[in-house]
């Protein structure tokens, strides 16, 4: 009689456990139900897209490698790593003894020179007063000519090593040809550098201003990409933010990577809305081919294909009904229906 007692105990107690359980339960009603199983038809914009990977690159002249014209030791390294610089500002200097002891030695060429012209001009004037009274020969008043004219000539070429040495001695002073960030320096101070054939790098500057998106569009979309379209991108750093964007121009050229073709898009970068971008950033790029604007459109969803036919469940008047349509445009969410379904018309999605 105990066991008897105690098992109906037992099943009380299970019971008022579930009936507690179910009520903590929220649950989903039917006509929540049936608002994810069915839409309705309605006007919207679709837009037809063209999906690419891309990364952001310096524009043609936003990075520039800055180096050493002269060869020489690295006396001051103004600069490091992430500095900002603006044009114009130094960035390092070479020692200058050298240069400087050549250009005291190109000066007191000149000087010498000078004074070889100077006694030249006095010859030949004292040799033209003899010509004229007849006293020397007529060669040698041809000799003090030609000894002035060679002075001239010396004067020129002096002059010209001069201006030379003082250029060689200015390039021990490198200054920045654009504003930017420093990206990178490859050098340290005490350190020989030699322009022989190739000009040795100091530091790399890159203007994080003048910057643009290299999409890979696939060869089956390029054909439909063309300057002057719209786009958006993200990068991963900032996947919140979307970034604008606009078609500048299509590479000619394909680039072939493991048998897929695709083609380099220039994408100018508009608005960054106050993020920084920097090179090498990879994006997920999605170029508007065209927008067709109040169309009527349902859910891809709701759309199902079958022997070349595109059909939709039709819920009307509390029965459905297979009905075929004809579509047109799609994007990533929506379908616009051309013919078979009228606005405010209720479809199924998904098998009713």
């Amino acid at each position: 009689m105990k066991k008897l007692l105690l098992g109906i105990l037992l099943f009380l107690l299970g019971i008022g456990a579930t009936f507690a359980f179910l009520n903590a339960v929220p649950q989903r009603s039917p006509e929540s139900e049936r608002d994810q199983t069915r839409a309705t038809v309605t006007r919207r914009d679709i837009s037809s897209t063209v999906l690419a990977t891309g990364i952001i690159k310096p524009m043609v002249g936003a990075e520039v490698r800055v180096g050493s014209r002269i060869s020489g030791v690295v006396q001051r390294l103004h600069v490091g790593i992430g500095d900002h610089v603006s044009q114009g500002q130094l960035l390092a200097e070479l020692d200058t003894v050298e240069v400087q002891a050549k250009l005291a030695q190109a000066e007191a060429a000149l000087n010498m020179v000078r004074a070889e012209l100077d006694f030249a001009e006095l010859e030949l004037q004292r040799k033209q007063g003899l010509s004229e009274k007849e006293m020397i020969a007529h060669d040698e008043l041809e000799a003090a000519e030609k000894a002035y004219r060679l002075a001239q000539f010396k004067i020129k070429e002096a002059e010209a090593n001069v201006v030379y040495v003082k250029t060689q001695l200015a390039y021990t002073k490198i200054h920045a040809p654009i504003s930017g960030v420093v990206s990178s320096v490859t050098t340290q101070e005490g350190e020989t550098v030699a322009a022989s054939f190739t000009t040795p790098t100091f530091v790399t500057i890159i203007d994080l201003e003048r910057l643009e998106l290299w999409a890979y569009v696939d060869e089956t979309d390029i054909g439909r990409v063309t300057e002057g379209q719209g786009a958006v991108f993200t990068v991963d750093t900032y996947p919140e933010t979307e970034f604008t964007g606009e078609v500048q121009s299509i590479y000619p050229n394909a680039v072939i990577q493991n048998t897929v073709v695709n083609y380099i898009t220039i994408i100018r970068i508009g608005d960054r809305q106050g993020r920084i971008l920097r090179p090498e950033m990879t994006t997920n790029v999605t170029i508007f081919i065209e927008t067709r604007q109040n169309v009527l459109a349902v859910p891809r969803k709701a759309i199902r294909r079958d022997r070349g036919k595109y059909l939709v469940w039709v819920q009307n008047e509390g029965q459905i009904e297979e009905r075929e349509v004809r579509v047109g445009w799609r994007d990533e969410t929506y379908t616009e229906i051309l013919e078979g379904l009228a606005e405010g018309e209720t479809v199924m999605i998904g098998e009713p």
